[in-house]
């Protein structure tokens, strides 16, 4: 760190030495130790992420199209639009997830 003539913060690159015993064990390739630059990664659009397209659509086309076409009765109106729109934000954050990780 360093700062200028007026004694506000400049950030200074060189003042941060690259090797001060951190390291961050889950950006290393495995080989040398050394991170790997996220272009560096094969990711491709595989089947995982046609799975991801498919939870979404079916989040926001298919759900809320069955509780806007099937409206709820009176007992029924607490489940349609508090439990029915919960399962599919759920189906698609764990499938978001599990898409985009590596093994």
């Amino acid at each position: 760190m360093s700062s200028n003539d007026d004694g506000g913060y400049v950030h200074d690159p060189a003042a941060f030495d690259a090797d001060d015993g951190e390291s961050d064990e889950s950006a290393a390739d495995g080989e040398g130790g050394e991170p790997v630059h996220p272009e560096a990664v094969d990711r491709e659009f595989d089947w995982r992420g046609w799975v991801l397209v498919g939870v979404l659509v079916f989040a926001f086309l298919i759900a809320p199209t069955a509780i806007y076409l099937f409206p709820p009765g009176a007992e029924g109106y607490r489940f349609a639009l508090l439990i029915l729109p919960l399962a599919p934000a759920i189906l698609l954050a764990v499938t978001a997830v599990w898409a985009t990780t590596r093994p």
